[in-house]
């Protein structure tokens, strides 16, 4: 998380380990997909939260702008009366006909919306576009209504309230109806956001609000919650850590190194080499300090030469002098399955090129050569 905002790791680290804990599953594994970050512009990275539920950069459609406990309608279609698939053409003889035509057509939009009402809900989320003569009769029976156009914000919707996304304007059951403790329209700074929040102990989503005064910072700032996220998800599969800021980078440098002495033959080039591939980590961490590279290798070598206290020795990057510190006492921690696969993914790559000792290239097709000498115009 530092690695893109420094200064922020603390703030952020607590913000993004509320945001999986209160998703945290007890019977399945967990989710990076079920933790979302809504960016909005304006005020400082200091100002980003994180809420159980899910936020939507809308406007509601109805009058109606908050729901408590609100049960919840999904549907996948436009919340409008329904088109035939043919053209049809109706015959209107007289004014009367017109009247009880346009009165018939309200009557059916009415007794659909009633039958929603008379269900119990008391929001309903679209997919589509929503009529007007619907927006009428759901404002006259209180109804919330809100238009998500993205049908994967619908489907992560309908996973956080435990609802169904209907495909027509039907009355949905018990178990397709979706439930959250509050539904309210917001203003975040200057935009406007749709809030659905959930105050039970355990949901299926959470949602970081992401603050910061230009997009450059809001779009570091979302990559340091994605890769804390992931680190959350690694830590479920294995708790396992190893010390960070380039201390086993080092000791494994230091040990191929010793292992490389003691072999006898051609090998030992190959595994010193292998060795001087690992001082590449701290030498970066180092250069994009601005710390000298070479000055900080040979004081963390000299540091780890001692067998039990220095082999936790790593770059102290907030020293202005190429100073090593003890990393477990400092907390600063890299999770084993990530070194780990990045070791051997890196190891494969390099043997996979070694083992090619053919290089096929292309030549030039057979058949005669060219004649010497100055081309004849007839043969072209």
């Amino acid at each position: 998380v530092a690695s893109k905002q420094d200064g922020y790791e603390d703030f952020l680290s607590d913000i993004i380990a509320d945001a999986c804990l209160s998703i945290m599953p007890t019977r399945r594994t967990f989710n990076v997909d079920n933790v979302r970050s809504c960016k909005i512009l304006g005020s400082g990275v200091l100002s980003t939260t994180s809420l159980q539920g899910m936020v939507f950069r809308r406007n509601v459609e109805s009058d109606i702008t908050a729901m408590r406990d609100a049960k919840i309608a999904v549907f996948s279609c436009p919340f409008d009366i329904g088109t035939t698939e043919t053209k049809g053409t109706v015959l209107i003889n007289n004014a009367d006909e017109l009247k009880n035509f346009s009165m018939d057509e309200e009557k059916l939009i009415e007794n659909q919306v009633k039958a929603l009402a008379d269900a119990g809900i008391t929001c309903v989320v679209s997919g589509g576009k929503v009529g007007d003569m619907m927006m009428h009769f759901a404002n006259k029976f209180n109804i919330m209504v809100v238009r998500l156009m993205s049908k994967w914000d619908l489907r992560r919707l309908c996973k956080s309230i435990s609802a169904t996304a209907l495909p027509n304007l039907t009355v949905p059951s018990t178990e397709e109806t979706g439930f959250c403790s509050i539904v309210q329209l917001e203003e975040v700074g200057d935009t406007t956001v749709v809030v659905f929040r959930q105050e039970r102990e355990e949901t299926a989503m959470s949602t970081i609000i992401i603050r910061g005064s230009t997009d450059n910072i809001m779009d570091d700032i979302e990559r340091a919650v994605d890769d804390g996220v992931n680190s959350v998800k690694i830590l479920t599969r294995d708790q396992r850590c190893l010390p960070g800021a380039g201390a086993t980078e080092i000791e494994l440098a230091k040990q191929l190194m010793a292992f490389g002495e003691q072999t006898a033959g051609m090998e030992q080039y190959a595994i010193k080499k292998f060795a001087e591939a690992f001082e590449v980590f701290p030498k970066i961490l180092a250069e994009n300090t601005g710390l000298k590279a070479n000055e900080v290798l040979a004081n963390m070598y000299n540091a780890h030469q001692d067998k039990i206290s220095g082999i936790n020795a790593g770059i102290n990057l907030e020293s202005d002098n190429c100073e090593v510190m003890d990393v477990v006492e400092r907390q600063v921690f890299d999770l084993f399955l990530t070194k780990h696969w990045g070791i051997k993914f890196a190891l494969n790559a390099a043997t996979t090129v070694l083992v090619v000792d053919q290089i096929i290239m292309a030549k030039q097709a057979g058949g005669p050569k060219p004649r010497a000498g100055k081309a004849d115009p007839d043969d072209e």
